[in-house]
């Protein structure tokens, strides 16, 4: 009896999700290194020796690793980033990079939206404050009439702008491809500047690029005292410039879900005062996660089938 092709499936939501026994039912085994958490490097490459097809989570999946795995024909990510791969050479070694799009993102939006309004409120200090037994109230501000500005309005970011202008707000956005077709009454989009310039509470929704886009100078630009949010890539944010700007008072919050490393461990910005974090929960809802494992799952199975006529033995 012939050896059934391998899966290596690496997302720390994946342990026992239905959407698994479909890999099974199509003639896959399951190869699960690291259960409810990022594999090693050395489990990742021990686990891709063998596998034919890959669904991954956040763990960086480099050149090297990509070499290691003869058998290997795609990488199906239960998420939209893939910036963690290395695509360049998956596309040399003819290895297909699939992703999960908007499969995530009503819980990534919910998410920046709740993170804005607990830095307005200082909610989380407040509930502290209250475990601790002391009564110490800060004065918060409303957002109804202010600004925000998004930086990336695709699928996160259009949802966060309703729900911002359904508090009251005022949304721009800047967006390197902005869609003509969406309107909203309360929203516009505007160049990267006037959006820096202009926000009370600055949204990160974009794609990392080859250096942070909050920096010094782009601090510099924000209105005083507003609150950044990132719920998008650690990439994005110079910590030091941000942590300067909390300590001076350019900025009066900092609220971010994602970090470099992951955890962060402790450290100065994780125990600043005005800091907000949360441990890269954007996407962690029941919903977002069975979205996208089964996305995942989904178009992995249907990749592979159309490559049955090919061996699963070598480039």
């Amino acid at each position: 009896m012939a050896e059934r092709p391998r899966v290596l499936v690496t997302p720390r939501s994946a342990p026992g999700h239905p959407s698994l026994a479909w890999l099974s039912e199509a003639g896959y085994d399951v190869v699960i290194p690291a259960p409810g958490r990022v594999p090693s490097v050395r489990e990742q490459r021990d686990a891709m020796a063998t596998a034919v097809g890959y669904v991954a989570g956040i763990e960086p999946i480099g050149a090297d690793l990509l070499r290691s795995a003869p058998r290997l024909r795609v990488i199906s990510r239960n998420g939209v980033g893939a910036d963690a791969i290395d695509i360049g050479a998956a596309a040399e070694l003819g290895i297909d990079v699939l992703r999960a799009p908007a499969a995530n993102a009503q819980g990534v939006a919910e998410l920046a939206v709740a993170l804005i309004l607990a830095s307005a409120r200082s909610v989380p200090a407040a509930a502290q404050a209250i475990r601790e037994g002391r009564w110490e109230r800060t004065q918060g501000v409303e957002l109804a009439g202010r600004t925000l500005g998004i930086i990336g309005c695709g699928q996160i970011g259009r949802r966060v702008a309703r729900m911002a202008v359904a508090i009251g707000m005022e949304v721009i956005g800047f967006d390197a491809y902005p869609d003509a077709a969406f309107e909203l009454p309360g929203f516009r989009y505007a160049s990267q500047a006037e959006v820096l310039r202009s926000a009370d509470v600055l949204s990160l929704h974009a794609p990392p690029g080859e250096r942070p886009l909050i920096d010094r100078s782009v601090i510099a630009q924000l209105r005083p005292r507003a609150i950044l949010v990132n719920t998008a890539r650690a990439a994005l944010v110079d910590d030091r410039a941000v942590l300067e700007a909390l300590d001076d008072g350019r900025l009066a919050r900092y609220a971010a879900d994602v970090f470099d490393p992951e955890p962060p461990g402790d450290t100065p910005l994780t125990r600043h005062p005005l800091f907000i974090g949360t441990p890269h929960i954007g996407g962690y809802t029941s919903e977002s996660v069975d979205r996208a494992m089964e996305a995942a799952v989904r178009q992995l199975i249907e990749r592979l089938d159309s490559a049955r006529g090919r061996e699963f033995d070598g480039h």
